[in-house]
């Protein structure tokens, strides 16, 4: 046996092991900028290595999920929800013998262009942007990868394969976009579905046990939750004499396996009913292929109707969403009203990409705590969230 192996010992494992269904990183339609395989890791591993080594995938460590950096330091950000999404899609990949390479790589990448403030921040910018285009996280994150991460000498961006691309960009683009967007059929690559649903189900989860943590949900409250309810009792019964926190954390693992065991079962029936012969049937083929069962998939949109009533809409989220959504405003004004404020490189880019757009991502960009000092800065006030 060889100490070593190769890209192209990669690429035959995968031919071996791999689902029919699955992309292969032989097979991958190649990016936007033709450059020489590398010599250990095959195109979605280098992918994956490029996303983690971003600017931008630094930034989302002070990025809000729910709460506020500061309001705590055991509260979820993006950085650590990303990383628990990634690790989900792994799972889902690895059990329907998919490609986790890819699916992991699109699962990191997927909130790389979430602006500061979490979807508060994304609701003023879109609102801003109205007459040019509007702004979606998604799209960003495209952007971001496609042209303002400035790492290499021979192209902007950091030219990803056209299957992460895919899995990027999940709803179209409604600006313009500075290189052909990736081409997307009747449903993605089941990678991208897989990293889909796992931020769907990191989330839901995470935010669970955030909100029970900071106190503006209750057990009281998820008790008429049906799939909640379920779980904790079976987590209670199992562990009579544990404390609460334990009791609340197993039934956030509890949960997780469900959703995720739920969603491997029920694709794999989907797929061997459905029979795909290769990836390019499976973006021909209409209505989504991985998912839930359909008593699940109604158990979790009532957990996420419970986050989306008693936590996202708490009136503690929701005073310090409009304060944050004031910052970026207060912001997006000075900058319009005085580019002469931006930095040199943002104005330099006004010519390229628009005054508009390229203010955008300059903001866009911003993290939580360089968003609160920009504000001082700027206009002398202390906007505490």
């Amino acid at each position: 046996m060889r100490a070593m192996r190769t890209r192209e010992d990669f690429e035959r494992e995968e031919r071996e092991r791999l689902a029919r269904f699955a992309v292969r990183c032989a097979d991958s339609r190649g990016r936007v900028v033709p450059e020489e395989e590398h010599p250990y890791r095959t195109a979605f591993q280098r992918d994956r290595d490029r996303i983690v080594h971003s600017r931008a995938f630094r930034r989302l460590e002070y990025k809000t999920q729910v709460f506020v950096h500061h309001e705590g330091d055991h509260y979820r950000n993006r950085l650590t929800h990303t990383l628990e999404g990634a690790q989900i899609a792994r799972t889902i990949a690895r059990a329907l013998r998919l490609n986790e390479d890819l699916a992991e790589a699109i699962a990191l990448a997927h909130d790389l262009g979430h602006p500061p403030f979490g979807h508060a921040g994304e609701r003023v910018l879109d609102e801003l942007l109205r007459s040019d285009g509007g702004f979606d996280h998604n799209r960003q994150t495209l952007r971001i990868v496609d042209l303002l991460e400035d790492r290499y000498p021979d192209f902007r961006g950091l030219n990803l394969s056209a299957e992460t691309r895919e899995g990027i960009l999940k709803h179209g683009c409604r600006w313009e976009h500075p290189v052909p967007v990736p081409a997307r059929g009747a449903q993605p690559s089941l990678e991208a579905q897989a990293a889909d649903r796992a931020d769907e189900i990191a989330y839901t989860n995470h935010d669970l046990d955030d909100g029970l943590r900071s106190e503006l949900i209750d057990l009281a409250q998820l008790d008429d939750v049906p799939l909640w309810r379920e779980e904790h009792r079976r987590v209670r019964a199992r562990i009579p004499d544990a404390g609460e926190a334990v009791v609340r954390a197993q039934t956030i693992v509890a949960l997780i396996n469900r959703l995720v065991g739920s969603l491997i079962q029920s694709t794999a029936r989907r797929l061997e009913a459905a029979t795909p012969a290769d990836v390019d049937a499976v973006r021909a083929t209409a209505g989504r292929l991985l998912g839930h069962d359909t008593a699940l998939e109604k158990g979790l949109r009532e957990l996420k109707d419970f986050l989306y009533g008693n936590l996202y809409h708490h009136p503690h989220v929701i005073a310090t969403n409009q304060k944050a959504e004031g910052v970026l405003s207060e912001l997006w004004r000075v900058y319009r009203n005085d580019p002469g404020r931006l930095p040199v490189q943002v104005r330099a880019r006004f010519a390229e990409d628009g005054e508009v757009r390229a203010i955008a991502d300059y903001v866009a960009g911003m993290t939580d705590r360089f968003a609160l000092a920009e504000h001082r800065r700027l206009l002398g006030a202390d906007a505490e969230l």
